[in-house]
């Protein structure tokens, strides 16, 4: 990292990574991130220009399910975390955080790239009509909610939280899902799991191919 750690698209992609897919220790030092995408772990390793190993996670029952993770220690980064609203044992006490507006788009996908999803289907209820949902997924409703607010406040986007088994899923429907991808995938030369991006492009194709 740079003596000073300045924002960019590729540092606030990473970020929302972090939030959604990362963890700090409680030494002050150290950064574990894991995913079930070895493409994510390699872009995350390439962006933060980290020479550690990736290594495996063991998870599930008698631990026969792994996942890619790397580990580092970098204090400064750490704290650039800690300042920004991040904090060990995250996961249900998250709240807001001090990300700024100019890269929110870019924070919100390496969010959605971590814990977002999307689905489509044909709705038998009316004919010839194609449903596509964008949703982000978090055990925090405080961290769900500052979501919310933000995609509200500056893209004029309105979701609905809802609560499921074990967390909140903030879901937006049909016209405020084609809205949020262009903000999302805003240039072809940004950072983004394919897997999923490739999926949204699928739903789009079919909703294209439409008449009118």
């Amino acid at each position: 990292m740079a003596t000073q750690i300045v924002w960019s698209k590729d540092l606030a992609y990473v970020v929302g990574l972090i939030t959604t897919d990362g963890s700090l220790s409680k030494d002050g030092r150290h950064i574990d991130f894991t995913s079930k995408d070895l493409d994510q772990i390699r872009t995350f390793k390439k962006i933060l220009k980290l020479k550690n190993k990736i290594g495996k996670k063991y998870s599930g029952e008698n631990g026969h399910k792994f996942y890619p993770r790397i580990q580092f220690g970098n204090v400064k980064l750490y704290r650039f975390l800690v300042n920004l609203g991040l904090h060990p044992n995250k996961s249900k006490t998250l709240g807001s955080l001090n990300v700024p507006d100019k890269f929110f788009a870019d924070f919100l996908r390496g969010y959605f790239d971590g814990d977002g999803h999307s689905y489509s289907y044909w709705d038998k209820r009316w004919k010839s009509s194609f449903m596509l949902y964008l949703g982000f997924s978090s055990a925090s409703k405080k961290n769900l909610y500052w979501i919310k607010e933000k995609i509200s406040n500056l893209y004029n986007i309105e979701g609905a939280i809802k609560h499921g088994r074990s967390v909140y899923q903030l879901m937006y429907a049909k016209r405020s899902s084609l809205k949020l991808i262009k903000i999302l995938y805003y240039r072809s030369s940004i950072n983004y799991l394919k897997r999923k991006k490739f999926k949204i492009e699928k739903a789009l194709g079919i909703i294209n191919s439409r008449p009118g």
